[in-house]
């Protein structure tokens, strides 16, 4: 293929910085753009001194129309309101945009659907192989087991995340209440405190735990009476979310406009 040219939104985060490395590493991929917000420290320096490359005489800048017009791809992990943003200029620019932000609404997911008309839109609450793998077993465990078996979805970050629960930790219930037939807006149980009474059968519950630098660990557990069954992924580097962004954007490349999944990007879509 022809060197398919990437640009990183939120440069300066650590994502960011990963994303650029692992662009830069990656055959055919060149990257063209680095783009922070406006007011950020980072504008004007150099994006590969930034990220441990070495100069590559490429400047964050807090504009990115020039940016997204002169590339096929752009990288994103930011906030909610700024991956709809970007995915309005993607959809004008008819480029692939990945999306690897968490904590998304449903307003927002709309408008995703919304630019997938004209862009390439590819969004994961996470982006690594094996995590996806875990919400495909996750939703055949759940469709194989009844609620005999209650469901309760286990993730822990680092203490500077600020959303909670995760995206994966939302992905694998919702794979969970795919698999059972059932809805996670009214099977969902996302905090519990004093007297709550006993478990409602057919619940999926949540617990959230923060501390230290954890990258991501997230567990789907299945307590029967007298077994219980774990399915479980740990992030060690935050490079597998990246190498699973240059990925899908490579896969995506060539797709018809739409708004797509990592199931999509790994064949694991039904």
């Amino acid at each position: 293929m022809n060197v398919m040219r990437f640009v990183v939104v939120g440069a300066a985060g650590r994502m960011g910085q990963a994303l650029m490395r692992v662009v830069s590493e990656t055959e055919n991929c060149e990257l063209v753009g680095a783009i922070e917000r406006e007011g950020s420290d980072a504008i004007g320096k150099d994006s590969g001194e930034l990220a441990g490359l070495g100069h590559n005489g490429i400047a964050v800048t807090d504009d990115p129309i020039p940016c997204f017009a002169n590339c096929e791809a752009v990288l994103d992990f930011t906030s909610p309101a700024s991956s709809v943003a970007f995915a309005e200029l993607a959809a004008q620019a008819r480029i692939v945009h990945v999306i690897g932000t968490t904590g998304i609404e449903a307003e927002q997911i709309r408008k995703f659907d919304a630019a997938g008309r004209h862009a390439r839109i590819v969004r994961s609450g996470n982006m690594s192989l094996g995590v996806n793998l875990l919400a495909a077993l996750t939703k055949k465990v759940a469709a194989a087991l009844d609620a005999d078996f209650d469901i309760e979805i286990v993730e822990m970050h680092h203490k500077h995340k600020v959303d909670a629960p995760s995206g994966t930790a939302y992905m694998l219930g919702e794979a969970a209440a795919e698999g059972r037939g059932i809805s996670l807006d009214t099977h969902g149980v996302f905090s519990r405190h004093g007297q709550t009474g006993a478990r409602k059968r057919g619940d999926i519950g949540f617990a959230t735990l923060r501390g230290g630098s954890v990258i991501g660990d997230h567990e789907a557990i299945f307590a029967g009476e007298g077994e219980r069954l774990t399915l479980a992924h740990q992030a060690g580097d935050r490079s597998i979310f990246a190498r699973g962004a240059v990925k899908a954007a490579i896969w995506a490349h060539d797709k018809k406009p739409g708004h797509y999944s990592m199931a999509d990007v790994l064949g694991l879509s039904d």
